[in-house]
């Protein structure tokens, strides 16, 4: 089993720097820098959070690729967005469902930029026919919910997020008892971490563990979205 001793003090030292200086020249200048302290070790991270994943669930994928696979790309799509810099400063982590095509499946998510370090598990902006098929299944299954939501090991860990409809969503009643998980847009839940914790060689036990605390929560949403946990 491939064996990942933590991020080196120097990635995030890196990613503040890319922050301070985004743009080409510079990039292609400190490119072999990237590699080193950010590329390659994160490829490392996921081998190694493999095993971790399959045994939470083996329909998630952990895949150590440069593209395509779960880490996320470097490169900004600018295209449409106001922030015309070409990099992201950020490492993002996606271990997706083997049937989610994007990141609005369900997902376990690692996060760790200069100024913000979490851990994610859920749905973000998931499309409106999979939103309307979480809504369905709360009202159909809300002692299921309840446990997926209120239980202690997932609280005494995350924390929901994301954004939500001021009104119901037509069709639900307004005084039922989860209204407000109802209208919700994103079911997603969030735990943070400290910059520390990302060069101590128990990361990865600490990421799985917090990963862990998500699975009624994933199970709930991978059932509402018709697909196996």
């Amino acid at each position: 089993m491939p064996e990942f001793k933590g991020f080196d003090p120097d990635c995030l030292k890196f990613l503040r720097e890319l922050e301070a200086n985004n743009n080409r020249d510079w990039f292609q200048a400190n490119k072999q820098r990237y590699e080193t302290l950010v590329l390659e070790p994160a490829l490392d991270f996921i081998a190694t959070m493999a095993p971790h994943i399959h045994k939470l669930s083996d329909r998630f994928e952990a895949i150590p690729k440069r593209t395509g696979g779960s880490l996320m790309r470097v490169y900004r799509d600018t295209r449409f967005g106001k922030d015309k810099t070409p990099y992201k400063t950020n490492i993002g982590i996606q271990f997706r469902h083997e049937l989610g095509k994007d990141v609005h499946a369900p997902g376990y998510y690692m996060h760790m930029d200069p100024g913000e370090c979490f851990v994610g598990v859920g749905m973000w902006h998931p499309e409106s026919a999979a939103l309307a098929s979480v809504r369905n299944r709360i009202v159909e299954k809300p002692e299921e919910w309840r446990r997926a939501t209120r239980g202690k090991s997932f609280r005494d860990v995350y924390a929901r997020e994301g954004d939500s409809l001021k009104r119901p969503p037509r069709g639900f009643d307004a005084e039922h008892k989860y209204i407000d998980d109802l209208k919700r847009k994103d079911h997603i839940a969030v735990t943070r971490f400290s910059q520390t914790e990302v060069t101590s060689p128990e990361f990865v036990r600490s990421i799985a563990k917090r990963f862990k605390a998500g699975t009624p929560f994933m199970a709930f949403l991978c059932a509402a979205c018709g697909v196996g946990y």
